[in-house]
């Protein structure tokens, strides 16, 4: 994710939650292929900060806590009359003990995995959607996790639950703005070695994000919602 940006595309995108992991690394991609790209993140500090002071040309960064309504609005405000190719939104925590079923998990750790998985997301989306172009793409990080269709082994309660609300989520967005062109994208990376996805995942975030980015970018001009994996194939609902 480290190799020099090309020059100057002319296209952006914005990525909410840019801070690190993948959403890090998809500002790292969509920079090194000449995007202009927008990221915000919590704190100072961040692996996108140290990208920022070596491609400024390309990157820049607002602060931002998405579970913070006041915060998304404000940020909204200041981007104002500004338009992008894409809107992404990259948010996602799991709860402490996966293992944890809906009986095990404490109230409190509940709803903090579904304000940051679910309404955060979605906030954001509907905030920053409307900075989107006609014929762009606004897409959110699911996880294959999300489908109902998939889970056959019944772990993960918690997360699992939250990725599949923040699908039903955004359709019920995309049946709202329908009329409006976007395409809408419900991005299943797999099982990447991340922070939150370990040391024992099969792919790398090197390997994966490419083709993240390469499955995005196909979507533009495709107006409808999608639920896609990092192959461009439909996960199952």
């Amino acid at each position: 994710m480290s190799s020099p940006a090309s020059a100057p595309t002319g296209r952006s995108i914005l990525i909410v939650g840019a801070s690190r992991g993948l959403g890090y690394a998809m500002a790292a991609e969509f920079a090194g292929r000449g995007w202009r790209v927008l990221g915000t993140v919590r704190a100072p500090g961040t692996p996108l900060h140290s990208l920022t002071a070596e491609r400024a040309d390309l990157i820049e960064i607002e602060a931002l806590d998405m579970t913070d309504r006041d915060q998304i609005l404000a940020v909204r405000d200041r981007l104002s009359g500004r338009q992008f190719d894409i809107v992404f939104v990259n948010g996602g925590i799991a709860n402490r003990a996966p293992e944890d079923t809906m009986a095990g998990v404490s109230t409190e750790e509940f709803v903090h995995v579904m304000v940051t998985n679910v309404l955060g997301v979605m906030r954001a989306v509907e905030a920053f959607g409307v900075l989107a172009r006609p014929g762009g793409v606004i897409g959110a990080m699911s996880s294959g996790q999300g489908s109902i269709a998939n889970n056959a082994n019944g772990v993960n309660d918690v997360y699992r639950a939250s990725k599949a609300a923040l699908n039903q989520a955004m359709a019920s967005y995309a049946g709202r703005h329908a009329d409006e062109g976007q395409a809408l994208v419900l991005m299943a990376p797999g099982w990447i070695r991340t922070e939150m996805g370990g040391a024992n995942a099969p792919f790398s975030v090197e390997d994966a994000m490419p083709q993240i980015v390469d499955v995005l970018i196909a979507q533009q001009g495709a107006a409808g919602l999608r639920y896609l994996d990092r192959n461009g194939r439909t996960v199952p609902w």
